[in-house]
């Protein structure tokens, strides 16, 4: 009886000191859902410097991803509300709680996904190359392009750079300090070759027509998909999201709204 005894509180004690953690782990957990509801308001992060997913035009965001966002936002009955990053600092501005949703064409990364949760991806892109027109037949693959003599650019703290830093590494790189100008080193003669997503280069090929071509975006170097930040850990938030999206592909919207900004020619 006394061991027997000796067990019961043991397992009684182990019980109370384990309580503790686990109710804390669970109040711990995010609820981005519940509390946009409360609140009327969404807390939206975004570089917003790139076309045609996030773009500040005169302090007003617009893009697919901004269009798209704004419908999420509706379905919850809240407004949004428009927190301007960086690439360098989207990561640490959505981790720090600063948004509960980071949007903007970010790519779905293996690094990214080791600090936050993604929404399944709604646009498959990839890294091509913006070149000058009369340069396309020179750069249409990695090994013409990393060359010690071909100049590339690449703007700061986004997986832009980290294909140059990683993958172009025998290249003359220059890093240009943010993404709205980046473009005219390409188009003035400064730098050679900027790798940037297929539907950025595609919107800058139709923006600076005859001057600016991208290469092969159908085929990108590297494909990849873009999706949404989310909190670490919220799975409920996460699936209203991935849910949110699924039926904006069914209905046509989500392709309605990618045409709507992506250049067609």
């Amino acid at each position: 009886m006394k061991k027997l005894f000796t067990s019961s509180m043991v397992a009684a004690a182990a019980n109370l000191m384990i309580a503790p953690s686990v109710q804390a782990q669970t109040s711990a957990m995010p609820d981005t859902l519940a509390q946009v509801m409360k609140t009327k308001t969404l807390r939206v992060c975004s570089p917003g410097d790139y076309k045609p997913f996030s773009f500040d035009h005169q302090g007003k965001f617009e893009g697919v991803d901004n269009d798209l966002v704004e419908l999420l936002a509706d379905s919850m009955g809240a407004e949004v509300q428009m927190v301007k990053t960086s690439w360098s600092n989207l990561m640490s501005d959505f981790t720090a709680g600063k948004c509960d949703i980071a949007i903007g064409g970010i790519s779905i990364t293996l690094p990214r996904q080791q600090q936050a949760l993604f929404s399944v991806p709604y646009f498959t892109n990839g890294k091509t190359p913006l070149v000058r027109c009369e340069d396309v037949s020179k750069y249409q693959t990695i090994d013409q392009i990393n060359q010690p003599t071909v100049r590339i650019v690449a703007n700061p703290g986004g997986s832009n750079e980290n294909f140059a830093r990683t993958v172009l590494t025998k290249a003359k790189l220059t890093m240009h300090p943010e993404n709205l100008t980046i473009f005219n080193e390409v188009a003035e003669g400064r730098a050679d070759v900027f790798v940037t997503e297929a539907a950025e280069a595609i919107v800058k090929t139709h923006e600076h027509k005859g001057v600016l071509c991208a290469v092969n975006p159908d085929k990108p170097l590297k494909p990849a998909q873009n999706g949404w930040l989310i909190a670490n850990n919220d799975f409920r938030f996460k699936a209203y999201v991935d849910q949110f999206l699924h039926l904006e592909r069914l209905s046509g919207n989500l392709d309605r709204v990618i045409s709507k900004w992506l250049p067609k020619d």
